[in-house]
């Protein structure tokens, strides 16, 4: 069986290697230049199922209200983008009721602990480097009401096994020693030891060369025009180069998505937000910063990657541009100061990324069988895509070759939403 892989981010890599373990035919294309160029380039660093809540909890519509015209909002809704988020915004916000809301949390954190499963399965049979620790992450509240918010959060998380640990300030600094200069400004934490954090691209590359070492074809710099169909079959990819042809089509294409299903006649409520990270080198000035460290209040999340420090943070509803604003980067720099006062910040090689997080309406991915019978779909994941990732590729792959998986993906399916065709 030959299968075309539209992509090679994360969705797209993870799903052509478990592809190709399970004897297909493989054939990767991507427009960039190499692997995890776009999206999957310099993500926030973070495989935490501990984070997997959806972006439209309730209340969301007040946020997004309040964001408009302010350049420090976590959160920001630019008035131009208003256009192109009409049917899929009235569909978010119908899905941050409590109890949707509820629903697509704990989907997200099931397939969250599957990926890591998947992960570690693979790292035994192939020990890739990609600055991976599994020192776990910690979440930090300034406020006692965030706190205890938090608290109420982690125990909603036991009933799907997710272990956490409440700090008291005190506990908190030992358990991160570069939080001390902000000591008096923290109520208290929680420690979350089954997460982990990775370099991303780093993690694409790698498994691509593993990928390629057992027969799949990647073709960078393919710039693919146009998707094909006759009736309910794909038929062929038209690139800039060649038309090529395969038995079955993976689409991976992140926030661009939605435009090769209209060329295919039907809709994916799938939308753009713009997501920021700043990369910073470790410079030997006071205690190093440890674990990673997600300051709810602030809503930035400090990285330790191998010898860099990376601060992600805040979400942009501004389309596909993907300009990187000036004001949006100096902001993470305003909150990394706010969290590590005392670090050393080197501006000459600080490198500053944006990329766009392809968001579905629910929170939640969307994964397998398409309107299309020989067409599925792996894209959706929003800020979850790194976490989800190896989860994403092997339930995929499985549903393209018409295996049983261990994992019972029908909440990610497709024709959970009533957009219909074209």
């Amino acid at each position: 069986m030959h299968v075309i892989v539209l992509g090679c981010g994360l969705a797209g890599v993870t799903t052509a290697y478990f592809l190709r373990e399970q004897g297909a035919a493989v054939t990767v294309l991507d427009r960039a230049s190499g692997p995890a160029r776009e999206t999957s380039f310099a993500n926030g660093s973070l495989l935490t199922p501990s984070l997997a809540d959806p972006w439209n909890s309730p209340g969301v519509f007040g946020v997004l209200l309040r964001s408009l015209g302010r350049e420090d909002a976590p959160m920001l809704l630019r008035p131009k983008a208003l256009p192109s988020l009409a049917l899929w915004g009235l569909s978010f916000l119908r899905n941050s009721t409590q109890a949707r809301y509820e629903s697509s949390f704990l989907n997200n954190v099931r397939i969250s602990s599957y990926s890591q499963t998947v992960l570690a399965t693979l790292l035994q049979k192939h020990p890739l480097q990609f600055e991976h620790a599994m020192d776990g992450t910690l979440q930090v509240f300034r406020k006692q009401k965030g706190l205890e918010h938090g608290l109420k959060v982690a125990h909603f998380l036991k009933q799907v096994e997710i272990r956490h640990r409440a700090l008291t300030r005190e506990e908190l600094i030992e358990f991160e020693p570069a939080l001390a200069p902000i000591k008096g400004d923290l109520s208290g934490g929680i420690a979350y030891p089954d997460d982990e954090v990775g370099n991303a691209r780093l993690f694409c590359e790698a498994l691509c060369d593993v990928a390629k070492n057992s027969g799949v074809i990647f073709r960078f710099g393919e710039q693919v025009l146009r998707v094909e169909r006759r009736r309910k079959m794909v038929t062929g990819v038209i690139t800039a180069r060649e038309s090529l042809e395969a038995d079955a089509y993976v689409l991976a294409t992140g926030s661009y998505s939605p435009e090769f299903a209209k060329q295919l006649g039907f809709r994916l409520p799938v939308r753009p937000a713009k997501g920021y990270s700043l990369t910073l080198p470790m410079i030997e000035a006071g205690p190093r910063p440890r674990h990673a460290v997600i300051d709810d209040e602030i809503h930035a999340a400090v990285v330790p990657l191998g010898e860099s420090l990376r601060i992600a943070g805040t979400a942009e509803f501004t389309g596909y541009d993907q300009r990187i604003n000036p004001r949006r980067i100096a902001n993470l720099l305003a909150l990394l100061r706010r969290i590590y006062p005392e670090f050393r910040i080197d501006e000459q090689r600080m490198k500053s990324w944006t990329g766009l997080r392809p968001m579905t309406t629910d929170g939640m991915p969307i994964l397998g069988t398409s309107p299309l019978a020989n067409l599925f779909l792996n894209t959706g994941h929003g800020p979850l895509g790194w976490t989800m990732a190896c989860g994403s590729g092997k339930i995929v792959a499985d549903m393209v070759l018409n295996q049983r998986s261990e994992f019972e993906a029908r909440a990610y399916r497709y024709d959970r939403f009533r957009w219909g065709r074209k």
